[in-house]
């Protein structure tokens, strides 16, 4: 059976609130930059992890230099102590109250710890092989594998990327720049120049999806079966003592295949093994969704997704591409890494690659020339009649769209509320 590395699954459906970094002074913002580009161009002729998202994630985490933990602590990438961490510790309020931060002597130690702990995570391993120029496969591969819970971590970086042209250290890191080229930050404080303005960091609260879900605080139904929305930290323990499932069978509901005690972001787990076809034909992918994202969404077991759709677990669907959940899919979708549409050579192998033949499920839903759907998930105190009118359709057409057999609707179910 395909596993997963644990990752950010769910991620994208937690609600956090979000100060938006207009309240940096832009010459803090430029200051750390101009202190820690040198570092950052260095630990990425090291270790390969880009300077762009080094100085983004250490902008954001330390608001630009100025955080009390990274005062206290010189840690400017938030990472926290875990059970391997022998070294120096200091104790801040964060997702709980006093929880354990490693502490450094010098930054350029944090900087140096980031890039080790980011390398020698097999979490963070697929990021390694995008290019290292690919600052948002970067940002939203952190946000996919857990490294934060804020629902809005991926754009934060990019916005601070393309602001502050963070992208030209990765070049110079890379030699195709020289460092008098093009550099934002000339100087360290006081007296900082800059080349030319720099844009202040808009808020980024209308750059969510419209769709993100917010699931109940208890127990609910996705396709189905039985599944909770746990929060960041929690341990798996006291799941297993509150759900009497153990440890392994609930990593084994959820495709995971992990040693952690806790869970390292936000997410969906299920209580039930889930279904091997979906509660609809199809999902169309969103920006920040991975295979595993949408399978643990969609309630489908996340071996299932891959075989309708002829992918491999190291091959991720391109934003758009729409993922077949109860019939074998005619090709495989288009990649994220590529411009173009897979070419089928011939009958049962796709770009050389042979994928597995399962026996096709039963669909509800004609599977010639389908339209795209859009989805919603059923939240608490909606109803059909309510539903239909925040999507200005009919009752009529969303019993038709979803096969109901009846007016009432339960929370955490999914709908097909309008058709593309």
């Amino acid at each position: 059976m395909m596993r997963f590395i644990q990752s950010v699954t769910i991620g994208l459906f937690a609600v956090f609130i979000y100060q938006p970094l207009a309240a940096q002074k832009e010459q803090d913002i430029l200051d750390y930059i101009a202190t820690y580009k040198d570092i950052a161009i260095r630990e990425m002729q090291r270790t390969g992890v880009p300077a762009a998202i080094k100085l983004a994630q250490g902008i954001h985490e330390t608001q630009a230099g100025k955080s009390d933990l990274v005062q206290r602590s010189n840690n400017h990438f938030g990472i926290k102590c875990k059970d391997t961490w022998k070294g120096d510790r200091v104790y801040h309020d964060d997702d709980a109250r006093d929880e354990c931060f490693r502490r450094y002597t010098r930054s350029e130690d944090s900087y140096i710890d980031h890039s080790d702990f980011l390398k020698s995570n097999q979490r963070y391993a697929f990021l390694f092989a995008l290019d290292p120029t690919d600052y948002e496969g970067w940002a939203y591969g952190l946000r996919k594998a857990g490294y934060a819970t804020n629902i809005r971590y991926s754009q934060i970086l990019i916005a601070l990327i393309k602001n502050y042209h963070l992208e030209d250290y990765s070049m110079i890191a890379l030699g195709k720049m020289n460092e008098g080229d093009h550099v934002v930050a000339t100087a360290s404080t006081p007296g900082l120049t800059r080349n030319q303005p720099v844009a202040i960091i808009p808020d980024l609260t209308q750059q969510l999806p419209e769709d993100v879900p917010v699931y109940p605080v208890s127990e609910f139904q996705i396709n189905g079966t039985r599944v909770i929305f746990a929060k960041a930290n929690t341990a798996w323990l006291s799941l297993v003592e509150k759900y009497r499932i153990s440890k392994s069978t609930l990593w084994d509901f959820n495709d995971l295949e992990v040693d952690d005690d806790e869970l390292m972001s936000d997410q969906l787990v299920f209580l039930q093994r889930k279904r091997k076809i979906g509660a609809t034909p199809f999902h169309v992918v969103k920006r920040g969704e991975s295979n595993y994202i949408i399978s643990q969404s969609e309630g489908i077991r996340y071996e299932s997704l891959l075989a309708l759709n002829h992918l491999k677990g190291d091959q991720e669907p391109a934003v758009g591409e729409r993922l077949y959940l109860q019939a074998t899919s005619p090709s495989r979708p288009v990649l994220a890494t590529e411009n173009k549409p897979a070419v089928i050579s011939n009958p049962g192998q796709i770009n050389g690659y042979t994928p597995p033949v399962p026996k096709p499920a039963t669909p509800t839903f004609e599977q010639s020339a389908q339209p795209l759907f859009t989805m919603h998930i059923v939240e608490s105190k909606e109803t059909l009649y309510s539903i239909s009118k925040k999507f200005a359709v009919s009752v009529d057409q969303l019993v038709e769209w979803n096969k109901l057999d009846s007016l009432s609707v339960r929370v955490g179910q999914s709908l097909i509320v309008a058709k593309k």
